[in-house]
Formats: structure tokens, sequence, C-alpha cells
């Protein structure tokens, strides 16, 4: 088999070598990431432990070790417990499960009757403690609380399995956010 190449001028091989190069020194100048994190390199997160009158049992494990999870796997930083750069604690402070407006959604029961499906909502609000040794004025103290709706018939265990993940990662989302992009 011969394959011709046509058209292909000598400067072509040179315009693409130029090319990278350039992308290469602009990707070095510039982090893609966002990070506002430049100068840390330790983190210490401690247990949030639950102080809400309604207590989930398994909540605090499972928020700290969710939250401590992201910033070791989406951040440079690494995990410490003497010294760290970067130090966040807190408390979960309220854990809600309250019933909230009937919903537009209807059904129709056996008897030919119109129902309205009732809805509760799951309210998680934790306080966080941030505080960067390296940028102190950076540190911060800041409560975060964020909530799901969800039909009434739902168990509790079905609750605690679903809308307790939900809540939880957006507050973590919203953590995460305020001291890594610092948007």
């Amino acid at each position: 088999m011969n394959f011709k190449i046509n058209n292909i001028s000598p400067k072509q091989p040179l315009r693409m070598m130029v090319l990278f190069a350039l992308l290469g020194v602009l990707n070095s100048c510039y982090s893609f990431t966002g990070s506002s994190l430049t100068d840390e390199k330790t983190v210490q997160i401690n247990e949030f432990p639950n102080n809400a009158s309604l207590v989930n049992p398994t909540l605090s494990q499972q928020f700290s070790t969710d939250i401590q999870n992201r910033f070791v796997q989406r951040t440079t930083l690494k995990g410490t417990k003497t010294n760290p750069d970067i130090l966040i604690e807190g408390e979960i402070s309220d854990y809600a499960i309250t019933p909230t407006t009937i919903s537009s959604n209807t059904q129709t029961n056996p008897a030919g009757g119109v129902v309205q499906q009732a809805q509760n909502k799951l309210t998680i609000t934790v306080k966080v403690h941030y505080e960067n040794k390296v940028h102190p004025d950076s540190s911060f103290d800041r409560t975060y609380s964020d909530e799901a709706a969800f039909n009434s018939n739902l168990s509790q265990n079905e609750i605690e399995n679903s809308q307790v993940k939900i809540v939880t990662e957006r507050i973590i989302n919203k953590i995460f956010n305020d001291i890594v992009a610092n948007w």
C-alpha cells in the first residue's frame, strides 16, 4: 500500500510544535482547578458530633467520614493529626423532620376520590469552624443548612438511607466550595 499525502507544507509541523509549546506554557501559568489553597499542605478534620435534639445514630460518623474523604480526594492536602495548616471542625446542631404543605401530586383512590399526598421535610444544620494557619484572614465560623422534601410514607430507614445522603452531600459541597473555591 502506498499512501500519498498532498498539500502539507513543511511549515505545518513547526506550527503544531509552537502551538503545543504555547499551550504548555499557558497551562503552567494558570491552574484550571480554581483552588484558593495554594500554600496549604495539610488538613485535620475532626469528628462532627451530633448535638441535635433528634439524633440519627449514624449521622456523625458518616458526615465526618464523607467530609474527610472530600478534602483528601479532591485536593492535594494530606491528612494529619498534628500541627495542620488547615483545621476543620464543628457539630451537627439540628436534625429535624417536619411536615410541609400538601403537595400538588394527586392520586385517585379505589373509591374514585382524589387524595393529595402529604410531604415531610428533612433539615440538617451543621456549624463549622474553619481555621487556616497559613492564611488566617480566610478562617471563619459559619452555619450551613439544607433540606430535602419527601413523601410522608417513607420509613425512618428509607429517610436515613436516601434523604440524609442528599442533604449531607449538599452541605459538604457548600463547605468545600467556601474553603477551596473561595468564590
